[in-house]
């Protein structure tokens, strides 16, 4: 009874094409990598055009958001590749530039309307006396030059405003992703029906 059970269910697994499984993963599997690579490819792209747009100076923030969301949906869009990789990988030399200047002349302003302050009081103790301040004059040049010369503090930008990282996904519902899994699944399922195959054959020679 069990013998002609076990010959019934094998003569329907011969007659089933499970290796037409293996041909659909090894399709799947092309399809996912060209996919990868895709995924890959644009990723440059959108990055190639953050510092595009960090150089000329465009819509910086825009470029940051494609990138950001293209990185975030899909796989193998990671911005850094191997150990030795720049961490982070998105550095805008450019704004960091900027920022530093804006930065710096704005120190610059608050340091010399200080220096001529300090100056004016100086010169008001040297001459307390003198028709509209003209002898004062003189002595106020001598101190702006004097006291000009100073460099002021280290000027420090904050590095998330010029330096940037988005991880991407392990796996994504993408045509990669979804076609990586659909691989996997009937690569599964071929392992599940030839494993079957073997054991009825197995245990019909057995007994």
């Amino acid at each position: 009874m069990y013998k002609n059970q076990a010959h019934k269910l094998l003569t329907k697994l011969r007659r089933a094409p499970y290796w037409a499984l293996l041909v659909l993963a090894g399709v799947l599997f092309v399809t996912s990598a060209f996919a990868l690579r895709a995924n890959n490819q644009k990723m440059l792209e959108l990055r190639q055009a953050v510092f595009t747009a960090d150089e000329q100076n465009g819509d910086i923030e825009g470029a940051l958001r494609d990138l950001r969301e293209h990185v975030y949906a899909h796989m193998n869009t990671d911005l850094a590749v191997g150990d030795n990789a720049i961490r982070p990988p998105i550095q805008l030399k450019y704004r960091y530039e900027r920022l530093v200047e804006a930065e710096q002349a704005k120190l610059q302003a608050t340091s010399n309307e200080d220096l001529y302050i300090a100056a004016q009081n100086y010169c008001e103790q040297q001459f307390p006396s003198g028709f509209s301040g003209s002898n004062r004059l003189p002595c106020i040049r001598e101190y702006l030059d004097t006291h000009g010369g100073d460099a002021g503090e280290e000027t420090v930008i904050p590095e998330d405003l010029y330096k940037f990282d988005f991880a991407s996904p392990r796996w994504s519902p993408d045509l990669a992703g979804l076609t990586l899994l659909g691989g996997i699944l009937s690569l599964i399922a071929f392992v599940v029906f030839a494993l079957g195959e073997f054991v009825l054959r197995k245990q019909l020679r057995n007994n």
